[in-house]
C-alpha cells in the first residue's frame, strides 16, 4: 500500500492541538511538508518542533482567526503569492458551543457558517489551481458524526456540519475529473480538550461527577472507550495518500461504532 507522501505539501487547519495536531504529526511522519494553520502562533511553533524532518520536509506556520474568513483568505492568498503550494488540505476547526437548536440565536448559526463553511471555501478556492495543475489533490474535512445522526444538545453544530458535508459532496463531483478527492472524516468521542469540556458540561447539567459522566459517555460506544487523536489521524492520512485515489465524496466515521446508522 502506497502511503508515501514524500514531496507532497499539506495545509492542516486547527493544528495547534487535538485532532489537527495529530493529523499534522501523522502526515509529516509519512513524508509530507506540513504548514500548520490556526490563530495561536505560539502553540503552532511548539507543534512544529514535533514534526518529522527526516525525509527533508520543510514545515511552516500560518496564523489567522477562522472566525474571520476574510483574514483566512488574505493569509492563504499571501502565502500562495509568495510561492507556497499545497497538495493536501485538512479543514478542521473547533465546533460551535453546545445547546439546543431552538434556543440558539440567529448569530450563532451565521457565526458558525462563517467559521466552518466560508473559511473552508476560501481555502479550497485558493488551493485548487495548483491541485488541478498537478492532477493530484486531497481535501479532507473534519466534521462530525452528526451528519449521519444528529447529536443531542449540539443544535448549531448539527446544522452547520450538515451544510459542510453537502458542500463537500458537491465539490467531490466537480473536482473528481481533475484527480482531486474530497472526503469528510467524522470523529466520534475523541480524547481532546473539547470532549473534556462537553463531559464537564453534561456532568454539571445532570448533577453527577465528571467520572460518572465519562463512564456514561463510554457506555454508548460499542468499543467502550474514547478514540485517541492519533487513531483519527491515521484515517485522515490514509485518505490523503496515493492509495486512496479512488475514494471520494464519502463520510467516514471514526467513532468506535457509536453511530447507529449505516
Amino acid at each position: 500500500m502506497n502511503l508515501d507522501l514524500t514531496g507532497k505539501s499539506a495545509l492542516v487547519c486547527g493544528s495547534s492541538q487535538g485532532i489537527g495536531k495529530a493529523c499534522a504529526i501523522e502526515l509529516a511522519s509519512l513524508g509530507a511538508s506540513v504548514t500548520l494553520f490556526s490563530r495561536n502562533q505560539q502553540a503552532l511553533e511548539l507543534v512544529k518542533q514535533e514534526l518529522d524532518t527526516t525525509k527533508g520536509q520543510k514545515h511552516e506556520v500560518l496564523v489567522a482567526d477562522f472566525s474571520q474568513p476574510e483574514q483566512v483568505n488574505q493569509v492563504i492568498c499571501g502565502a500562495i503569492a509568495n510561492g507556497a503550494t499545497y497538495d493536501i488540505l485538512i479543514n478542521n476547526t473547533g465546533g460551535p458551543a453546545p445547546g439546543p437548536a431552538n434556543e440558539a440565536s440567529v448569530h450563532a448559526f451565521t457565526d458558525a457558517f462563517q467559521l466552518h463553511l466560508i473559511s473552508n471555501h476560501y481555502l479550497v478556492q485558493a488551493l485548487i489551481p495548483h491541485m488541478k495543475s498537478t492532477g493530484f489533490g486531497r481535501i479532507i474535512n473534519v466534521i462530525s458524526t452528526s451528519v449521519k445522526q444528529p447529536l443531542p444538545n449540539l443544535g448549531v453544530s448539527n446544522t452547520i456540519r450538515g451544510a459542510v458535508a453537502s458542500w463537500a459532496k458537491t465539490l467531490a463531483n466537480e473536482l473528481g475529473p481533475f484527480g482531486i478527492t474530497v472526503n469528510n472524516v467524522l470523529p466520534g468521542a475523541t480524547a481532546t480538550a473539547r470532549l473534556d469540556a462537553i463531559i464537564a458540561g453534561k456532568a454539571k447539567k445532570q448533577n453527577i461527577t465528571i467520572e460518572q459522566a465519562t463512564e456514561l459517555e463510554k457506555s454508548h460506544i460499542p468499543m467502550r472507550r474514547f478514540a485517541l487523536p492519533e487513531e483519527f489521524a491515521a484515517a485522515a492520512a490514509f485518505l490523503a495518500s496515493p492509495s486512496a485515489g479512488y475514494i471520494t465524496g464519502i463520510n467516514l466515521p471514526v467513532d468506535g461504532g457509536r453511530t447507529s446508522s449505516l
